[in-house]
């Protein structure tokens, strides 16, 4: 475990998964704590998959392989490969039990940027291999609602900014999607999160519609954000089945799940990442606490 710091906030990051465990602010903490009774989790990378493909298997030129939700890399031990003051960088390398269930030699470097009142996730996929490279890659972290109070339905609110509307897709079998589209109307920008917000299981934003989501309280005083670059963002908490559920998770995607019944080849899936030999793709997002001055 690593630990960053400055006069504003703490994180720590577990070799496991590359993950960040901790977000530690104003003697509070940001990041759910992984209680396994919820969800046994804090913040973990979602690669080479997002989401689940159909039937838990996919194909490359004709042979199939087996493959859970959201990939493998979250369940991996990484190295320590760089080390600042301010900013730690894991790697992780394909290797032989890898390429039994992803046919692809890759690098995958995960890295932390801590700068003020934000934390720079940083992401890097190297194609190592001779022949072109599908994959996906996504976060998860999941917050804490502030001041949670069980006996009440009403939890936070979601500020997306300026759009009235946006529209929206969500799992419907099997962890997958159908091609249904949905609106949500957002008459001042905002959405009211309570206990059956999340009926649905998950909102999935796609085509670029967002590119920040902030997190405010019950009274809408904001104090968490994300900014991203990524073409899809969804937004989950198993309040569905779990009403009293203390967290929510906000989580920026570069793809996502199989369309139910999907059985084409992995490089015509939807939202896939291409790279070619030798390429590398670099991307990152941001989380910003937005009540530490």
């Amino acid at each position: 475990m690593k630990t960053l710091s400055n006069d504003k906030v703490k994180i720590q990051v577990s070799e496991h998964g590359a993950e960040l465990t901790s977000i530690y602010a104003n003697e509070t903490e940001y990041l759910w704590q992984a209680d396994p009774q919820f969800w046994a989790r804090h913040s973990p990378v979602l690669f080479p998959f997002v989401g689940r493909v159909w039937n838990n298997e996919y194909r490359h030129q004709g042979v199939s392989y087996p493959m859970g939700q959201h990939g493998f890399a979250r369940d991996m031990d990484f190295q320590l490969t760089r080390e600042t003051e301010d900013t730690v960088t894991y790697t992780l390398e394909s290797n032989e039990e890898t390429l039994k269930k992803y046919p692809f030699p890759f690098r995958l470097e995960i890295g932390y940027r801590l700068q003020d009142n934000r934390i720079e996730v940083l992401w890097s996929v190297e194609n190592t291999g001779t022949e072109a490279m599908y994959f996906q890659i996504g976060a998860h972290p999941a917050f804490y609602y502030r001041d949670l109070d069980t006996t009440s339905a009403d939890r936070a609110f979601l500020d997306y900014g300026s759009p009235a509307e946006l529209e929206y897709i969500t799992p419907v079998e099997k962890g997958c999607v159908s091609p249904q589209r949905h609106t949500l109307h957002l008459p001042d920008g905002l959405q009211p999160v309570d206990t059956h917000t999340f009926d649905c299981d998950t909102y999935i934003f796609d085509n670029s519609q967002l590119r920040k989501i902030t997190l405010t309280d019950k009274q809408r005083n904001p104090y968490l954000s994300l900014t991203f670059d990524t073409p899809l963002v969804a937004v989950w908490s198993p309040s569905a089945v779990r009403p009293d559920v203390p967290f929510i998770c906000l989580e920026p995607w570069y793809g996502r799940c199989d369309q139910v019944g999907y059985d084409g080849e992995l490089k015509d899936r939807e939202w896939m990442q291409t790279l070619q030999a030798g390429q590398r793709f670099d991307a990152s997002y941001t989380i910003t606490l937005e009540d530490v001055e």
